[in-house]
């Protein structure tokens, strides 16, 4: 029965990006083990922790699976490692045991961090997350500066800029490893979208630019695949929908978390694809939050080939429509400020 189960499980995030075959082995799961990678999961035993645990252990690109946090840990390791999948998991907790769970890694997931809560914004996170990011890219800076960076902990249009300036103090900073996980916003424009067009969702994409706050997320429905003739005022409603996504979430929890669930598949969706780019697979393409010259802005998210050393190609915006013309232009301030306050913080302190 339980085999069952995990088999179910792995063949429905298997079929989560696209019905065509080509597009299943890019953007879902992998379905081949390969070389042997190790994955760092940073705040393992929070809220997004634990399911970004759960989901990386069935990948059977990882072969061994480091959870690190400050407490609670071996717990969540202990549990996770009872499951029939490839990789090794150990647990890590407390500082003085970070540099093992670090050593060697090929890919670092940070979702660490407080969670918000109903009344709070991104920015009210800030004073807290950033520290705990500053802290945990120095460490990396230290034992894996050669690992892929994927940050999780908000509000990430900061804490992106935090992490590479922390780097480069280090003399490790290359703009090809820092990645801001920005695929909830992905998943949420597909979902939404697929809703209101009446398409098969496995079969929807909509590339999402921008930043991961607010108005800084712009998802380019007009670039939505497939085409669905939608009113302009469905698109401003999706458009909304999906930038006040995680607000959703945490109004609907009232209290008792955020959107923890859906960005720990969200996590895992990207970090299989930072794997796929390490072990040669071909035109993997995700939309992330990188150093860029797409706009002014130093850090911009658009869609990005990942290969063998991470980013490959960012690519392009493509064709916009007027109305996202005009939403480019209206969150380019928000997302500047959110980038240089970023970089003030790691800079001061």
């Amino acid at each position: 029965m339980r085999s069952s189960m995990l088999r179910s499980v792995k063949s429905a995030i298997a079929r989560s990006s696209s019905a065509a075959g080509a597009q299943i082995q890019r953007r879902g799961y992998s379905v081949h083990s390969g070389p042997e990678r190790k994955v760092a999961v940073l705040g393992a035993a929070g809220g997004i922790g634990q399911p970004l645990a759960l989901l990386m252990k069935l990948n059977p690109l990882v072969s061994h699976l480091s959870l690190y946090d400050i407490a609670a840990t071996p717990g969540v390791a202990a549990d996770v490692s009872h499951i029939n999948t490839r990789s090794e998991v150990k647990g890590y907790a407390g500082e003085e045991n970070i540099r093992e769970a670090l050593e060697g890694a090929d890919v670092v997931i940070i979702p660490a961090g407080v969670p918000r809560k109903p009344g709070m914004t991104r920015d009210d996170l800030f004073n807290i997350n950033a520290g705990i990011v500053k802290s945990l890219c120095t460490a990396i800076a230290k034992y894996c500066p050669h690992a892929l960076v994927n940050m999780i902990s908000n509000p990430v249009n900061s804490t992106v800029p935090i992490a590479s300036e922390v780097f480069k103090k280090a003399g490790t900073y290359d703009e090809k490893r820092l990645f801001g996980v920005t695929t909830l916003d992905v998943v949420r424009a597909k979902t939404f979208y697929a809703g209101k067009a009446k398409a098969p969702v496995a079969e929807v994409n909509v590339p999402v630019v921008g930043g991961h706050a607010g108005i800084t997320i712009l998802p380019l429905f007009s670039q939505a695949t497939p085409q669905a003739n939608l009113s302009a005022e469905d698109i401003t409603a999706l458009t909304k929908r999906t930038q006040d996504g995680g607000t959703e979430v945490v109004e609907a929890k009232a209290g008792k978390g955020s959107a923890t669930l859906s960005m720990a598949y969200a996590g895992a969706l990207f970090a299989d694809a930072c794997l796929k780019g390490l072990n040669g697979v071909p035109d993997v393409v995700e939309c992330s939050f990188v150093q860029s010259n797409v706009t002014e802005l130093p850090f911009f998210a658009s869609k990005v080939r990942l290969g063998k050393n991470g980013v490959e190609e960012v690519l392009g915006l493509g064709s916009l429509s007027d109305y996202e013309k005009e939403g480019l232009e209206k969150l380019k301030p928000e997302l500047k400020a959110s980038i240089e306050k970023g970089i003030k913080f790691a800079n001061a302190n």
